[in-house]
């Protein structure tokens, strides 16, 4: 059996019950993070238009289109060419926040673009993997395997992600004081939380993870690298300021690779390449993105 034939077939452990605290787990995070929006961060984008349309095209419509541009050239396995489409249609990942702040860039925009491309995820996460996996025509085939129900996802995204938000900005217009306070204790314990959750539902796949992590890491890091730059070149030529140039960089490079594995086991029954691929990106990311804000918070 090749490589390929190994991903596309194996199937990774995961109890309904793990899938059951993945789920809360990401909910908290979102919950989290919406404790610390205002209506002004919506506002902020009105004021900025330059900056927020360029960060929805980077993110929404730039990188779909060149990771299937990445996928037609790498031609990975199937499911990991699945799992590569659900991580570029999965929205901004709350951690690219700190991370603008870190590397002095405009927390402001990351903040109000987070807090949109959130919301946005609802309709366009859906159709973008949707979209650019049907226009592969290995993914395409394999999604006619799984019979994928679109509107299935759409209500699997609004739950996890938009009442969770919606929630998260009414403690904090009703009850201020108590958002700050839960924040500050919600917001690391939920990604703690998720963290732990995600590692033990892994432990009982680590051979598998092991088995393909040298060759799937490859691809993580070409895609993650396309991700970045893909923000960095749409600031780069929309002739933004530096701080909105690190913004979009930060924002298109981090995404919410905790809403992809909750949609994979849930929907592709954690169809072993698009797991491991979307679970790499989730460590990958991070490492990729405390080093980039590392080097911008010293130097520029």
């Amino acid at each position: 059996m090749t490589l390929a034939q190994e991903l596309d077939a194996v199937r990774l452990n995961f109890s309904p019950n793990d899938l059951l605290a993945l789920n809360i787990a990401l909910a908290l995070i979102m919950y989290g993070v919406a404790l610390e929006l205002k209506l002004q961060d919506f506002k902020y984008l009105v004021k900025n238009p330059s900056s927020f349309f360029l960060g929805i095209f980077s993110q929404f419509f730039l990188l779909p289109f060149l990771t299937f541009v990445l996928v037609s050239i790498l031609s990975p396995p199937p499911s990991v060419a699945l799992g590569m489409f659900l991580v570029a249609a999965c929205p901004g990942g709350n951690i690219s926040n700190f991370l603008t702040s870190l590397a002095k860039g405009n927390t402001a925009l990351s903040v109000s673009l987070t807090a949109f491309s959130t919301v946005f995820s609802i309709f366009a996460t859906p159709l973008n993997f949707t979209l650019w996996a049907g226009f592969y025509t290995p993914t395409a085939d394999l999604l006619q395997e799984i019979n994928l129900n679109v509107f299935d996802i759409f209500l699997t995204v609004a739950l996890i992600l938009g009442i969770p938000l919606i929630l998260g900005m009414l403690t904090r217009k009703l009850r201020a004081n108590l958002a700050s306070r839960l924040s500050k204790v919600l917001k690391p314990l939920s990604i703690l939380i998720f963290a732990a959750f995600v590692v033990l539902a892994f432990a009982g796949n680590f051979d598998l993870f092991l088995t393909y992590i040298g060759v799937i890491f490859f691809w993580v890091f070409l895609h993650n690298l396309f991700a970045l730059s893909a923000g960095f070149l749409t600031a780069k030529l929309g002739r933004l300021a530096l701080w909105d140039q690190k913004t979009l960089t930060l924002e298109t490079g981090i995404q919410n690779s905790g809403l992809g594995l909750v949609l994979i086991f849930t929907y592709f029954e954690g169809l072993g390449g698009m797991a491991i691929i979307t679970a790499l990106w989730g460590i990958w990311h991070l490492v990729s993105g405390m080093l980039l804000a590392g080097i911008w918070s010293k130097k520029l």
